[in-house]
């Protein structure tokens, strides 16, 4: 699906939640995951969760998203998604791994509610720089240049993340 102008924003009082097994293939979407990606619940489960990627996406931000939550560690992010139509939509979203009572992970959980608007523009200018990065080095250079930001800033990622949400 090749990505369109138009935006689609969620309300403050809408919450996203998605689940997906280890290896991210959708097990689970409440309504308002599927309202907002466009597909319907067939089309989502069972299926892998980056059918939402959007192309303005750097890929050294799911490349972090992935080494946090095998770590069993919890990560915040901003994130554009691709609807089925073409449209797209923004999410601040917090990842955490799934747990089984032997503390192994059996899956993973996703939240997402509105994100701040001063927020988004801050992040996608930056990942219009992280895409240009990894045009030119790949997902190292991309990711060389999100640590040069958190290390100028004195922070980690997530703490980086939440400073903007506000």
């Amino acid at each position: 699906m090749l990505s369109s102008h138009k935006e689609i924003k969620l309300k403050p009082t809408d919450f996203i939640v998605s689940k997906t097994d280890t290896k991210g293939i959708v097990t689970y979407g409440n309504k308002m995951f599927i309202q907002m990606s466009g597909y319907s619940e067939d089309e989502l489960i069972n299926k892998p969760h980056n059918i939402i990627r959007h192309p303005d996406m750097p890929k050294a931000v799911f490349k972090l998203l992935w080494d946090m939550v095998r770590k069993k560690e919890e990560i915040f992010a901003y994130v554009k998604n691709l609807a089925k139509d073409g449209s797209y939509y923004w999410v601040f979203t917090n990842v955490t791994p799934s747990l089984d009572l032997n503390n192994n992970i059996i899956g993973y959980y996703s939240v997402r509610r509105k994100p701040n608007e001063e927020a988004i523009k801050i992040i996608s200018d930056f990942y219009a720089k992280m895409l240009e990065a990894e045009k030119r080095g790949g997902v190292s250079e991309s990711t060389n240049l999100l640590i040069d930001l958190l290390n100028s800033k004195g922070v980690s990622y997530n703490e980086f993340i939440t400073s903007i949400q506000g």
